[in-house]
């Protein structure tokens, strides 16, 4: 990867790792200045992803009007993944990342004021959602092209950890109590808050990480080795979108690694969005299994924020113990194991600790999953490939958010949240019984 970046001369090219120096190379400041960016703005988001819900049971009771809610929140990984993934290699990745946060920021705003005003409906909060995923697709798809140009590679693993701990602690373990404070004040402070922070983010990521981040198809080198020539430039839109989509795809589905773990990761993901949409309906209100209050569910959900804070932290240990592979895939059977726990002892306590363990094993496992695709992916088609990753990824969970309300409105929550789990822990088989660790030595 070819990356144009304005930089003093003190901040050295972090992608440079050859030291005699044992100890790990630093992850700079414009790393830091990220990862600030990016826990101001998860911050935002698990206000959103938080109080919504527990927002739209004020509503409505009914599984599929939840259901729908959390269908519109993912929809876009699935119509436009892919697509701005082509946006994020052909683009200034930081410049994507800042408008995108900087729509954010109106679009909180504007809902802020139908709240306050008692305009906010059902139908307006599903619209809400569905925006705002927009800029989730474009926020998250240039974060993530964008670390590898800014650490070391052999560093990427602990900057990924950083950076998904950062988003489960901010998202989870403050924005879900903060959201539960907001709520208790009012709708609107459910939104303008947000709306404030996504500006701190937007700051951050302009002030520290200067310079412009544009992938650009590396040239013929001088010195030899494989490096391949520059793309021809494409002339109009569907030019540029097809062949760029299709080599995306076909670097991912073509590789013997990243093939299996994107499939079952994909279903596992659609069955844990099935899962914990209808959670809060086995959990919250007089009706529930549970009987929880809905002031305490964003506490109870903090278990998953100090799961992926020990997650993040514990991952480079354990995998210079056991390897990538194996503590990927460990992670992928713990999480279904745990969720046989709400519905076998549904109390309070026991669900916290069980998904205090799910946060773990899963930013463990995401950690690993990013990483590996940062690293056997080139860097010019980190955009695409993660486009059509999470495109699937994350396109099949809004059909897993409808999956659950249906089988929750005819057989019952506690069946759905069942079939959920026993579909995903199926689909590891095919993982399980193809990928192995010298595969990716």
């Amino acid at each position: 990867m070819s990356v144009t970046a304005t930089v003093s001369p003190a901040d050295t090219d972090p992608r440079d790792t050859d030291t005699a120096d044992p100890r790990p190379a630093p992850l700079g400041r414009r790393f830091h200045a990220l990862l600030g960016s990016t826990a101001a703005a998860n911050l935002a988001d698990g206000v959103i992803q938080a109080a919504a819900p527990l927002y739209a049971l004020t509503l409505t009771r009914d599984p599929g009007q939840i259901a729908l809610l959390t269908a519109a929140a993912w929809l876009p990984w699935l119509l436009l993944g892919s697509h701005a993934g082509v946006l994020v290699d052909r683009t200034d990745r930081r410049r994507v990342q800042a408008l995108a946060l900087g729509a954010r920021v109106a679009l909180l705003s504007a809902a802020a004021v139908l709240a306050i005003t008692g305009a906010m409906s059902m139908t307006a909060l599903i619209v809400l959602l569905l925006l705002y995923g927009v800029t989730d697709v474009l926020v998250d798809l240039a974060e993530s092209a964008l670390v590898p140009d800014l650490v070391p590679r052999a560093r990427l693993a602990a900057a990924n950890g950083r950076i998904i701990g950062a988003q489960q602690v901010a998202g989870a373990f403050l924005g879900a109590p903060l959201a539960g404070l907001l709520l208790a004040l009012g709708a609107g402070w459910v939104f303008g808050t947000p709306a404030l922070i996504a500006a701190v983010a937007v700051l951050v990521l302009l002030l520290g990480v200067r310079g412009r981040y544009r992938a650009a198809a590396p040239a013929p080198s001088d010195e030899g080795g494989d490096r391949p020539a520059a793309e021809p430039r494409p002339r109009g839109w569907s030019r540029l979108v097809t062949p760029d989509l299709r080599e995306g795809f076909a670097a991912l589905f073509g590789h013997p690694v990243l093939r299996p773990l994107l499939v079952s990761g994909s279903v596992t993901n659609m069955c844990f969005t099935a899962y914990t949409t209808m959670l809060v309906l086995w959990v919250v209100g007089p009706g529930s299994r549970v009987g929880l209050d809905a002031g305490f569910y964003p506490l109870l959900t903090t278990g998953l924020a100090l799961g992926a804070l020990a997650g993040s932290v514990l991952v480079e240990p354990l995998v210079r113990r056991l390897g990538e592979i194996r503590v990927l895939l460990g992670g992928w059977v713990l999480m279904p194991l745990l969720l046989l726990v709400p519905v076998a002892v549904p109390h309070p306590v026991a669900i916290g600790a069980a998904l205090a363990l799910i946060g773990m094993a899963s930013t463990g496992s995401n950690v690993l999953s990013q990483s590996l695709r940062q690293r056997l992916i080139p860097g010019r088609l980190l955009g695409r490939v993660g486009g059509a990753s999470r495109a699937i990824g994350y396109g099949l969970m809004p059909l897993g958010a409808l999956l659950g309300g249906v089988v929750a409105g005819h057989a019952g929550v506690g069946t759905a949240l069942l079939a959920a789990t026993l579909l995903a822990l199926l689909v590891l088989a095919y993982p399980l019984a193809t990928v192995r660790q010298r595969m990716v030595d």
